[in-house]
């Protein structure tokens, strides 16, 4: 009877959590590291510039179609669940102001990178608009 009514009680709280419905984003949009590109050799700081196509940037919590902000995946995989936001630490970095370049530092060796593209919430558009992963040499 107590587990019949723990499990009852869990499916109403996850009944009543409010899901968020993924943005929608055009079949044609890209995401694209204009700056480093494949193979290059870096310095442990420097600009990284993204650039984007059939879509336009704006900061966190703007509402507008056909939207959204960068985040920079390092050494990681895309999310497995892309109807959650984007994490936020050091192998995740998030440009909510809208920013199109920054100045990153990362430490000596090979690196992985990936843009993710995401809605004002930071949760990937659908279908997801991701970049190919880049492999970079930090010096």
């Amino acid at each position: 009877m107590r587990k019949s009514l723990i499990l009852l009680l869990g499916a109403v709280l996850l009944a009543s959590m409010p899901v968020l419905a993924r943005t929608p984003a055009p079949q044609n949009a890209q995401v694209y590291f204009i700056w480093p590109s494949e193979g290059m050799v870096v310095g442990q700081a420097f600009w990284l510039r993204m650039g984007l196509r059939n879509m336009g940037v704006a900061p966190k919590g703007t509402d507008i179609a056909n939207t959204g902000h960068h985040h920079v995946l390092i050494d990681v995989d895309l999310p497995a669940n892309m109807n959650e936001p984007v994490a936020n630490d050091r192998q995740h970095l998030h440009f909510g102001a809208g920013e199109t370049e920054a100045r990153i530092e990362l430490p000596p060796g090979r690196h992985t990178l990936q843009l993710l593209l995401a809605d004002k919430d930071h949760i990937p558009h659908d279908p997801p608009i991701y970049s190919k992963k880049i492999t970079v040499t930090v010096k």
